[in-house]
């Protein structure tokens, strides 16, 4: 279950919002909400509450919360609409409210909310609660999760059942199949040479008066919860939860507020990734609310997933939000702002290029540059024209000697390629015989060549349409030179310098099983001097 179009009318913050996510190619997996401290992210997340709550328990959370808690003028009523990626939808005013439970199964919305760390487990005997029910949730969004110490509960009670009641009690068998998830999940997220930072090595319900006995083997030290860290307990306290429940919360929307409380950015990063991509299914949605980088940065990384951007926004007007362009470097404004990071990195210039090949130009060690990967060229050069304290590198494609020139005069924090792309950097024949010292180089040759001419109709017709696309070549109507024949030409070329400047590198372009018996890596390839001797030349 997915959400593809959200609107909340006279609800807490906001007179009139929609986060509409349905022009996206596919729902997003994951949909984070970015801004500052209290700019309504978590709103949304009381709407989604109040409907699980109805459909839980009949009420969305106390007899007067519609009054006093969810509308915004007491004189109207507020109303929730959604539709999902089924085709269905849920439309509610507040005095229909009651009718939830006929459109909705129990499952549809799960959340928790920011105020669920344990900082020291207390429960000296167990309960009665039903989780099936969700019993044990928090009557309101803004009231404390204390579901913690009962997921504690369920597992050892499972663990138990196991012991009791099977014909082939095998602790081995039965760590694998309680703790070894939470201990991969431990490892993923905080690293490690040969054992895990973090492992959970043993699990005791609270009994005879004492505290549940929850241990952790850290270093050589085996601890209890109680010692470890803010951080680690809350990675403890999510994994646990969805661990114990997630065979109940399947086609759910899960939303979970401030999922990176006292987590640094690296751990961000791997704590959303790891929930994203192992806990929860396919068949579900998790909504999550941040200004943190690490968050921000692994949404930015994934194709399944959309950022909404609630900073700066006056609520008292109607707003329709759509998902943040991914290229943009915007969006990590509200976690690191601009000014801050030309600060951090004044004595380096920020040059961006296109899609992820930062990580390697960044091997090349160059003295003075950081490089910082957006999406494709026409990010890196908008990017570069609307600020100049950027710099941009980016492909050459189907641009011409002259059109290079002139770009280049007119944005001087602007540098692009000699070559088609990135890749003909790497596959040069030259920096190949660098690598590979018996490299046969005119065999080579003859062998792009072939591929170039097989190619070469196809290849012609699409020049037009991909240089329209180019918004450096558009921008400036000097820039652009008003035929492609020259381009044309030098492509039907035979000689190579002059059709290789044009003819891309690409995989889905060059068939690399001609020299796949070498195991080349990208990593080995920016190694050489000749490469970071290209790439440097461009800033000379």
């Amino acid at each position: 279950m997915h959400i593809t179009h959200l609107q909340l009318a006279n609800f807490k913050r906001f007179t009139d919002l929609t986060i509409d996510l349905s022009r996206l190619p596919m729902p997003p997996k994951l949909v984070l909400l970015i801004g500052a401290n209290g700019s309504g992210k978590s709103s949304v997340f009381d709407a989604f509450e109040a409907i699980a709550n109805t459909i839980k328990r009949g009420t969305p959370g106390g007899a007067s919360a519609f009054d006093t808690y969810y509308e915004k003028f007491l004189n109207d009523q507020f109303y929730i609409n959604i539709i999902f990626d089924s085709g269905k939808s849920f439309y509610r005013k507040r005095d229909e409210f009651d009718t939830v439970k006929k459109d909705l199964p129990f499952n549809t919305f799960y959340g928790r909310s920011s105020l669920r760390q344990i900082p020291k487990l207390t429960k000296k005997s167990t309960e009665n609660f039903n989780l099936a029910a969700d019993s044990d949730r928090p009557r309101q969004y803004i009231e404390r999760d204390n579901r913690f110490e009962n997921d504690i509960e369920i597992l050892t009670q499972k663990i138990l059942e196991e012991v009791f009641n099977g014909s082939d009690f095998d602790s081995k068998k039965l760590k694998e199949r309680y703790l070894e998830p939470i201990n991969q999940s431990l490892f993923r997220i905080f690293g490690g040479l040969e054992a895990p930072l973090l492992e959970l090595v043993s699990l005791k319900p609270p009994l005879g008066g004492n505290v549940a006995d929850v241990r952790f083997r850290k270093g050589v030290s085996e601890i209890h919860y109680d010692l470890l860290s803010s951080g680690e307990k809350e990675v403890i306290n999510i994994l646990l939860n969805l661990f114990v429940r997630r065979d109940t919360y399947n086609n759910t929307i899960y939303f979970i507020d401030e999922l990176d409380l006292h987590l640094n950015t690296k751990l961000q990063y791997a704590l959303l990734k790891e929930i994203t991509e192992n806990w929860i299914p396919d068949n579900c949605q998790l909504w999550t609310a941040s200004h943190s980088f690490g968050f921000i940065e692994y949404a930015r990384d994934i194709e399944n997933s959309a950022i909404i951007d609630f900073d700066s926004l006056d609520f008292d007007e109607k707003h329709v939000l759509l998902p943040e362009s991914k290229t943009s470097l915007d969006i990590f404004d509200v976690a690191v702002p601009k000014d801050t990071i030309f600060k951090l990195f004044d004595d380096k210039q920020i040059v961006l290029c296109e899609n992820k090949n930062d990580k390697f130009y960044n091997l090349l060690d160059l003295e003075d540059k950081l490089f910082v990967g957006v999406n494709d060229k026409n990010s890196v050069f908008m990017s570069i024209r609307n600020d100049s304290r950027y710099h941009g590198l980016m492909d050459r494609d189907f641009m011409t000697d002259g059109e290079i020139e002139r770009a280049e005069k007119k944005y001087p924090n602007l540098h692009i390629l000699r070559y088609y792309c990135f890749e003909n950097y790497l596959y040069h024949p030259k920096n190949l015989y660098e690598l590979i010292p018996d490299f046969d180089i005119e065999a080579y040759q003859q062998e792009i060549l072939r591929q170039k001419q097989d190619k070469e109709r196809k290849i012609i017709y699409g020049i037009k349409q991909a240089r329209d696309s180019f918004k450096v070549l558009n921008e400036h109507e000097k820039i652009r030179e008003r035929k492609d024949d020259l381009i044309i030409d030098h492509l039907s070329s035979n000689d190579f310098e002059e059709f290789y400047k044009f003819f891309s590198m690409k995989e889905k372009s060059f068939n690399r099983e001609y020299i796949a018996s070498y195991n080349l890596k990208k990593e080995d390839l920016v190694s050489t001097d000749w490469f970071k001797e290209q790439i440097s030349q461009l800033f000379s």
